[in-house]
């Protein structure tokens, strides 16, 4: 359901009014990460809905055909929250470091967030299933002063190298 004038109404009535509407645009903001997500994320440590360019659709009633733009947003490093694998952590000085200029704490519980190096897997991964037409990187500036840089781009198993594609 959308607010709309102080009344709640039926949101799938309302967005395709606006979509129909050609003096209109619509910006929907999804929230957590790919990786979150119940269907593709890293399940059983995932959240309750879909944070991907599906959980537009599902949650506001918008059809597929009407996206026009999926703009994938990622930090220049990696996050999570809580458990969960993440191959990429640093459980050091340089991980405490982003944590605390990249000011990675929870919003509503102040929970640290584990902080480890950027993981391109992850970003291939995602834009299998949510189609970006760009790529938007934040928190560059939170590398500044870091003398080396790792990224992640394929994992290993066993020997064998996964290429995360």
């Amino acid at each position: 359901r959308i607010m709309k004038g102080g009344m709640i109404v039926d949101s799938i009535e309302f967005m395709n009014e606006a979509i129909n509407n050609p003096s209109k645009r619509i910006i929907a903001e999804g929230a957590n990460a790919a990786m979150l997500d119940i269907d593709f994320g890293t399940f059983p440590f995932v959240t309750s809905s879909n944070t991907t360019i599906g959980g537009v659709c599902t949650g506001l009633g918008v059809p597929p055909q009407a996206v026009e733009t999926s703009i994938g947003i990622m930090k220049a490093y990696t996050t999570r929250v809580g458990g969960g694998p993440f191959p990429t952590e640093l459980n050091d000085e340089v991980g405490v470091r982003l944590q605390e200029v990249g000011h990675e704490f929870g919003a509503t519980t102040g929970r640290p967030r584990r902080c480890g190096w950027l993981d391109l897997n992850v970003v291939k991964y995602g834009n299998k299933f949510n189609g970006y037409s760009s790529v938007n990187m934040t928190k560059l500036d939170v590398l500044s002063g870091i003398p080396k840089l790792e990224v992640a781009t394929h994992y290993e198993l066993n020997g064998k190298i996964l290429n995360g594609q």
